[in-house]
């Protein structure tokens, strides 16, 4: 056989450098330049890329929030047990024995307790979406919540805090005609309308909540976890946050406070025009509204006076914040049964009707 036969024939394979070259494009292939002649290896490579990125992106989010609550200490956490369960005990049967003294006493079937019922509900909810897990906190050692948990506090305390702020307006609104229009009152308030305030109330606080709720469930978390409060609320969540969320914190505080300040302007107003017009009309009209509406001015004061504190003008001091969260969440709703049972004289006259009916049931049977 001649040279050049043997230049052209068939070449045979060196094994170092066979394996060398190979070594090669295997180092190629894992460093990301993948071949055109290998489609399989291809396909199986960008499987596990995909797969570890997912990983990677899984050990990034936040499954549960720690709360800090509101002591550290073990001592002090079991007075405030024993402290919060009465006082949630006091709210949820307060509330309740004026929803059902308003059902079933005949003589408080009008729309000013039909609105104090559907508060009082309120009152009773808002307390629970926060209290009960306070309370059991106190006895754990680990005060986790989950994200999901989180977030449902965050959307009810906003539903029905912002329906709260609203119904108060309306029942404003009630004292109003019924003092500066008292012969209207009747036609102007009637039951269908009240139904249709009622649930406006609560539509305006639906809608609230659900502008912030959309917000918020798109921010990542991926870095601290520790919330210093015994619950979930917006501005402290949102400083959790991986990301520079100073414009967002003002812009959902924002969202607070204007829903919160114009509720509380619309109050002011409307109880400074009762008082003024009933004050012209006759010298001792003054003093008969005042005790009308002192009721409803104290459950205005201590309900918004903390709503804005913690959105519109937030102090950032932290047992101070505590502190209105604890007034905000478990005084307000404690107060409101007292200050409409033990100021109202019709609620005092059905309370003693309701005690005589029992006692006459029980001696009958």
């Amino acid at each position: 056989m001649s040279a050049r036969g043997l230049l052209t024939s068939k070449r045979v394979p060196i094994p170092g450098r066979e394996s060398a070259q190979k070594k090669r494009e295997i180092d190629k292939m894992g460093s990301g330049g993948l071949t055109k002649e290998c489609p399989s290896q291809q396909f199986i490579l960008v499987h596990k890329f995909t797969l570890n990125k997912l990983d990677k992106g899984n050990q990034s989010v936040i499954s549960e929030f720690v709360l800090l609550g509101l002591y550290h200490s073990w001592n002090i956490q079991i007075i405030l047990l024993v402290i919060f369960f009465m006082l949630y005990l006091i709210i949820i049967s307060g509330n309740i024995v004026i929803m059902i003294l308003i059902i079933i006493d005949s003589h408080l079937h009008s729309p000013m307790y039909f609105l104090l019922a559907n508060l009082s509900f309120i009152d009773m909810w808002l307390s629970s979406i926060t209290t009960p897990k306070m309370i059991t906190d106190f006895l754990r050692v680990n005060k986790t919540i989950s994200f999901g948990g989180c977030m449902s506090q965050i959307i009810f305390v906003h539903f029905v805090g912002g329906g709260e702020m609203v119904l108060l307006v309306v029942m404003s609104y009630d004292r109003y005609v019924a003092i500066c229009k008292p012969l209207h009152y009747s036609t102007i308030m009637s039951l269908q309308k009240c139904i249709r305030l009622v649930l406006t109330s609560w539509t305006i606080g639906f809608v609230h909540a659900m502008s912030q709720m959309v917000v918020i469930v798109q921010l990542p978390f991926c870095g601290p976890r520790e919330i210093d409060s015994f619950f979930c609320d917006i501005p402290l969540v949102i400083k959790l946050a991986c990301m520079d969320s100073s414009n967002l914190e003002m812009l959902m505080n924002g969202d607070s406070g204007i829903l919160a300040m114009t509720c509380f302007i619309l109050l002011l107003t409307s109880y400074t025009y009762i008082l003024l017009t009933v004050h012209r009309s006759s010298k001792t009209g003054a003093s008969k509204a005042l005790s009308t509406c002192t009721a409803h001015i104290t459950v205005v004061v201590l309900f918004f006076g903390p709503c804005i504190f913690i959105y519109v003008w937030p102090l950032s001091i932290t047992w101070v914040d505590k502190f209105l969260a604890v007034f905000y969440s478990v005084i307000t709703p404690l107060l409101n049964p007292a200050i409409y049972t033990l100021r109202n004289k019709e609620m005092r006259n059905a309370m003693k009707r309701f005690r005589r009916y029992y006692i006459d049931s029980k001696v009958n049977i």
